[in-house]
């Protein structure tokens, strides 16, 4: 049996949940960085043997954009002046991408790109965040 979870439409769709892992090697650097740094709730936190650990945050409503090579070469140029991205980017929308973007460089990650307008409206920056992601920081300004 399907269990399904309403989409915002009244739609139902099979998938519950987009649940992202890193694999990081600095477990306690990516964890502070997400959890502390950009302030994402913890939900649960499980032990293992062998040193085994692992921290579920709550990343607020989870969307998955696909693009393709056009979109996103248009992309890094807007946000990044050309710097490509890496395969996988995840973005966060953020209050206040400039306070979110220093706060997220002091607490350990790499910036990319400051926060610049972007043509659809929004405050994007990039960065190299701890556990090996790429991230853009956006701030919707309508």
């Amino acid at each position: 049996m399907t269990t399904t979870a309403p989409d915002p439409s009244g739609q139902a769709t099979p998938v519950r949940q987009l649940r992202l892992v890193i694999a990081a090697e600095d477990y306690a650097a990516a964890l502070a960085f997400y959890r502390d740094t950009l302030g994402l709730p913890q939900q649960e936190a499980y032990s293992g043997g062998d040193g085994a650990e692992v921290t579920i945050l709550d990343a607020g409503r989870a969307t998955l954009e696909i693009a393709n090579a056009a979109q996103v070469r248009m992309i890094d140029r807007v946000e990044a002046n050309g710097k490509p991205s890496l395969k996988l980017r995840v973005a966060f929308e953020v209050d206040d991408a400039r306070t979110a973007t220093a706060a997220a460089v002091d607490g350990g990650a790499q910036l990319v790109a400051e926060p610049r307008e972007t043509p659809w409206r929004s405050l994007n920056s990039r960065l190299n965040a701890p556990g090996g992601l790429q991230l853009t920081l956006f701030e919707e300004l309508d």
